[in-house]
């Protein structure tokens, strides 16, 4: 196999005759030619006993670069966010249509996130991509071996470990953080029944499923606050009046995803509500008082 390396660092004919020794040097190396003036090796070498990135850092051993290190961390930090960021689209839309108040963008990833089967398939996909971008790596580089995934278990770990981490971060950090920002509940918010509070267990497989339970909550008319916790939990706040528990837990998605009650409160009548009418037979009217 017949490679071309970019080499950085080269001031003279003493920096070629050092690479160029060097590699001739190295096992698998069939031939090395070093030149200064495209500043670049094109070296000949057996892959079944030396690979381009050994190749590379023996190269900057010497003191001069090859863009390895470099390559590396930008190829695993954009896998890693690419990786664990393009499965969860449908997560990430809903919440952003969920944010800025874009209806059209929640009914769109809607249909989507109402199937849990949709959230065990993203996380396959996620980690589908790492696995097809390892097997690419090593077959491009003829280590598609067992002997070649141990030679390269370190690029092996940092694909995956990048991936992990941003699924991770996305799911206990960021969709979290984003599930109670959200358009705030619509229409007429004066209580006319009394002010109730209901505490829910939702059986949703990830975070990132919290916006659509709140938003679907807040699609009753009398709810009038969704607070979510990690992991699952759902704290309603919600005027007796105009809707009830059970209509609650009437919605469709808990069809899909069932919900648990773990607790429910009332308060006091609420103080913008009407007085009650208060009984005069006693009293009196005013005019009769005077008597």
């Amino acid at each position: 196999m017949e490679k071309t390396i970019k080499i950085k660092g080269m001031h003279c004919k003493s920096c070629v005759c050092a690479i160029k020794d060097k590699l001739e040097s190295l096992n698998g190396i069939k031939s090395a030619k070093v030149t200064l003036l495209k500043n670049e090796a094109i070296v000949d070498f057996d892959p079944a006993k030396i690979d381009l990135e050994q190749i590379q850092i023996e190269i900057e051993k010497l003191g001069y670069s090859t863009g390895l290190n470099f390559e590396k961390k930008s190829n695993n930090i954009l896998k890693g966010l690419v990786y664990g960021i393009v499965p969860h689209i449908g997560c990430i839309g809903f919440i952003l249509g969920s944010v800025l108040g874009v209806s059209i963008l929640m009914q769109f990833f809607r249909p989507l996130l109402m199937s849990r089967y949709f959230f065990y398939g993203l996380v396959a996909l996620s980690l589908g991509f790492a696995s097809v971008s390892v097997l690419l790596y090593l077959r491009n580089n003829e280590l598609l071996s067992v002997k070649g995934l141990q030679r390269k278990w370190k690029y092996v770990t940092i694909t995956y470990g990048s991936t992990v981490g941003v699924n991770l971060a996305l799911f206990l950090i960021v969709f979290p953080m984003l599930a109670n920002v959200s358009a705030s509940v619509g229409g007429d918010q004066v209580t006319i029944g009394s002010t109730e509070f209901i505490t829910l267990r939702v059986n949703i497989p990830c975070s990132g499923h919290a916006p659509l339970i709140s938003n679907e909550l807040k699609t009753i008319n009398g709810v009038q606050e969704v607070r979510y916790s990690t992991p699952n939990t759902f704290a309603v706040k919600y005027d007796s009046g105009r809707t009830s528990k059970t209509d609650i837990l009437k919605l469709a998605v808990f069809r899909e995803y069932p919900a648990t009650v773990l607790n429910e409160t009332s308060s006091t009548r609420n103080l913008s509500a009407p007085p009650a009418a208060t009984n005069n037979s006693s009293s009196g009217c005013a005019c009769c008082r005077g008597k």
